[in-house]
């Protein structure tokens, strides 16, 4: 029994089943009708749908992202420590960088 719990034996198991579970998607899913063009077409009551882009991408967000990874290493890092001094001076940087981002 010990060998069947080992991790390659079930990482090989979850493959299998992974490649069982696609399999069936593949075979219950429904056929799609192509022949229909408007099926793929966007319906907005009538109207066209608009031509811009509706998401901006990513760079926008990539601030509020790093500042969520700073604050959250940070405060593990610190939470983890025994509030020595080495802490408090990287705690203060913490402050200064997170200060940094929010200034932009």
């Amino acid at each position: 029994m010990d060998i069947l719990m080992s991790t390659p034996v079930i990482f090989l198991i979850f493959i299998v089943l992974g490649i069982l579970l696609m399999l069936f998607g593949q075979y219950t899913a429904p056929v799609e009708d192509t022949a229909l063009d408007q099926k793929r077409s966007l319906y907005g009551s009538g109207e066209a749908g608009p031509e811009s882009r509706g998401v901006p991408g990513y760079k926008p967000f990539l601030l509020i992202s790093l500042f969520f990874a700073i604050l959250h290493l940070g405060v593990l890092v610190v939470g983890l420590s025994n509030l020595s001094m080495t802490s408090v001076v990287y705690l203060i940087a913490l402050m200064l960088g997170l200060l940094a981002l929010m200034l932009g």
